[in-house]
């Protein structure tokens, strides 16, 4: 793992792992925040780290939006613990399993919650996709890294004002010139 990414989901980690210590009202908030911190280094170097840390980080944000007082709030950060003692010992195969270990913990939590969580961490997927997307990453390159089929963020990004944002409108005649100069 890249020494930059490696620090930042270090920091990223330690603060979520701060935050989680102390309930909050504005927890919820910050922790959102801190996904959206993590999918700008992976609109850089596009690596599944990075994008996994932020998808998971907005699942957390999402599950403890709507069910704060039945997550064990000690044992996730024991959980972030161990990712983060695995990265300081340059130990990426035992991150990975930390940070599967997470997903797991988090889709285990409930029975009754099972389907909502594996909605939530798909529907993460596809938001942060979107992110990748306004970063300039293609859609196929996000749809890639994240593991979300093309369709399903091409569907989340139709449904957004992203294109519009972005895209200046080119009258005919100039689409003309520009078409003429391209076969001449």
């Amino acid at each position: 793992m890249n020494d930059i990414i490696k620090k930042d989901i270090l920091a990223v980690l330690s603060e979520l792992a701060g935050i989680l210590r102390v309930k909050e009202d504005s927890d919820i908030i910050e922790i959102k925040e801190l996904s959206n911190h993590t999918i700008h280094n992976a609109s850089i170097f596009q690596d599944e780290d990075s994008i996994s840390v932020a998808v998971l980080i907005y699942s957390l944000s999402k599950i403890i939006e709507r069910k704060q007082k039945e997550i064990d709030y000690g044992r996730i950060i024991s959980m972030l613990n161990s990712c983060i003692s695995n990265l300081k010992n340059g130990n990426d195969e035992g991150f990975s399993k930390s940070i599967k270990s997470i997903f797991d913990f988090i889709r285990t939590m409930d029975e009754r919650l099972k389907l909502y969580i594996h909605e939530v961490i798909n529907q993460a997927q596809i938001k942060k996709g979107c992110k990748l997307c306004e970063h300039g990453i293609s859609v196929a390159r996000s749809a890639e890294v994240l593991g979300i089929s093309q369709w399903e963020l091409m569907h989340y990004i139709g449904k957004t004002t992203l294109i519009e944002q972005y895209s200046e409108p080119v009258n005919a005649l100039k689409r003309l010139k520009i078409a003429r100069s391209l076969f001449s």
